[in-house]
């Protein structure tokens, strides 16, 4: 006996393109793919859903695939690093007296303009670490003058004084040359970071406008396919750079409707470190921008924890660039004492790096809410960034204040 009844079709998988913007960071895109295959393993085996990576299926830059099952569903995902660590890379290729010439001009960009001031009302953990590098690097120039001042003192009774003074100096040079070298505190990288952000007072520069253009037309094109989702994720510096790219597609139109979602995700943001100085008009345009805008779900998330990033500041509010009818970000805190063991945040606590990376991590205590911070359920689950918050009150502890002494948005 023959039926003419055919097999039902297979629903087709939730299907997404995930851009990640990493901060300012010289690793190779690949240590962002072993990180995401590592923690997702890890949240995966946590939360109870299945997740996996492959190669990726798209063109363009490095990335992977994802296939999962999560919250009852099929869901592929292919994720790109859109890369600008070579960008990185050549501004830390500063020598021992240009890096000192750096110190100078970034600590004099942030007292001159006042932003200094005005970014310690917000949170004193990130001024923290932008003031470190410094006092790092001063001591550690007192330490080698210092050293220097011995050397030619003990030389000087057994050859000419002014002599002396020249093995004094190369020794000196070697102990900064080794200090840049091995970078044991990890000052001589954060002094590279905050004087790039800083060098054009806030304005982007060219290099890295070129590259967000870049950006631009490779997300415009994934809105052009079909998916479900687009998200972009912003990570600390990445925050600020994937604000402005998105801003840039709103306002040329290039988010189609009907089409893919359009959402953006910031994690441990920065940004009040660039919009608060004098030049970085084309920011606070861009925070204005997205702010308003109906054409994407915006959601930023930040912990107290992380004692490096702005934790629930507003970004928008606080640039003091919110317009009338503001809608977004929404604002929500990953709340590491709560989202973390104790032993898991006890030993974490003190690495500030880490922690500043833990929004990428899979988390160990998690309730198990749909709308809980999750990374790996917001970049390979089937559910929209908007839909997922949908419900979401924005976190009652957020600081929404203008501090802001620069608020002028157009250029």
């Amino acid at each position: 006996m023959t039926s003419d009844a055919r097999a039902p079709t297979p629903p087709v998988p939730w299907q997404r393109r995930v851009m990640y913007i990493p901060g300012y960071d010289p690793v190779p895109p690949r240590a962002y793919r072993e990180r995401y295959r590592r923690e997702a393993a890890r949240q995966a085996a946590l939360s109870g859903y299945e997740i996996g990576l492959g190669a990726k299926r798209s063109t363009g830059g490095f990335g992977w695939h994802v296939r999962a099952s999560i919250e009852g569903s099929a869901t592929q995902t292919d994720m790109e690093v859109l890369y600008w660590a070579d960008i990185v890379r050549g501004s830390m290729g500063q020598g021992v007296l240009a890096t000192y010439g750096q110190l100078v001009r970034t600590a004099w960009i942030y007292i001159g303009s006042g932003a200094l001031w005005r970014l310690m009302r917000l949170r004193k953990g990130p001024v923290i670490a932008a003031i470190y590098p410094v006092v790092v690097l001063l001591a550690q120039l007192a330490v080698a003058l210092a050293a220097g001042a011995a050397l030619a003192w003990a030389l000087s009774a057994v050859m000419p004084a002014i002599l002396a003074v020249i093995p004094g100096a190369a020794l000196v040079w070697a102990i900064l040359r080794w200090c840049q070298r091995r970078d044991p505190l990890l000052a001589w990288y954060l002094m590279h970071d905050y004087a790039f952000s800083a060098q054009a007072h806030g304005a982007y520069p060219p290099a890295q406008e070129r590259r967000m253009a870049d950006f631009a037309e490779t997300i415009a094109e994934a809105l052009q396919s079909d998916l479900d989702e687009v998200l972009v994720v912003g990570h600390s510096s990445g925050a600020y750079i994937a604000v402005s790219v998105l801003a840039d597609l709103v306002r040329a139109g290039h988010v189609p409707a009907p089409g893919p979602a359009l959402s953006l995700l910031t994690l441990g943001h920065v940004v009040p470190m660039v919009s608060f100085l004098p030049r970085a008009q084309r920011l606070r345009a861009d925070l204005a921008c997205l702010a308003s805008s109906d054409a994407l779900t915006w959601v930023d998330v930040t912990a107290p924890g992380d004692g490096c990033s702005f934790a629930l500041c507003d970004p928008v509010a606080v640039s003091g660039v919110s317009p009338g009818g503001k809608r977004w970000p929404l604002v929500l805190s990953a709340a590491y004492s709560q989202t973390l063991r104790p032993a898991t945040w006890a030993a974490l606590r003190w690495r500030l790096f880490e922690a500043h990376f833990q929004y990428l991590n899979a988390f160990d205590n998690l309730p198990g809410r749909v709308d809980d911070y999750d990374y790996f359920r917001i970049t390979a689950g089937p559910i929209s960034l908007a839909t997922r918050f949908a419900n979401r009150a924005p976190s009652p502890a957020r600081i929404e204040r203008a501090v802001n002494r620069y608020t002028d948005p157009v250029a």
